[in-house]
């Protein structure tokens, strides 16, 4: 059984074009691969350590699964895991919850305190 929560990291002004918008339709990333990339929970740190390294604060954002279950394809990428893909866009009424990320002093980001 999958977890009932995924999730997306978002850069300041992508969380607010979600919230101005009431959707979101992906980054550049995702728009230059065809998809809005999403985590597990057991996958994000690994997430945070490869694509957000620039230091500024982000925000992390919980979505329920079953608001975009239709949506979702679960595709094999990074170390042969199966990750959420969303074909489509991100409603903000999905937003089960977010919270804001800032790196540690080594610039490390850790969700470890909201999961």
């Amino acid at each position: 059984m999958r977890d009932p929560i995924i999730y997306k990291i978002l850069r300041q002004d992508e969380w607010a074009a979600l919230q101005s918008k009431g959707r979101f339709d992906g980054s550049v990333h995702d728009a230059r691969d065809g998809f809005i990339h999403m985590s597990t929970a057991a996958q994000l740190q690994g997430t945070l350590d490869k694509h957000y390294t620039q230091g500024d604060v982000v925000i992390l954002v919980a979505v329920r699964l079953a608001d975009v279950e239709e949506s979702v394809k679960w595709e094999v990428s990074r170390g042969g895991g199966e990750f959420p893909h969303i074909y489509g866009t991100l409603p903000l009424s999905a937003v089960n919850e977010h919270w804001p990320l800032s790196p540690d002093p080594k610039g490390r980001y850790g969700p470890h305190n909201y999961i």
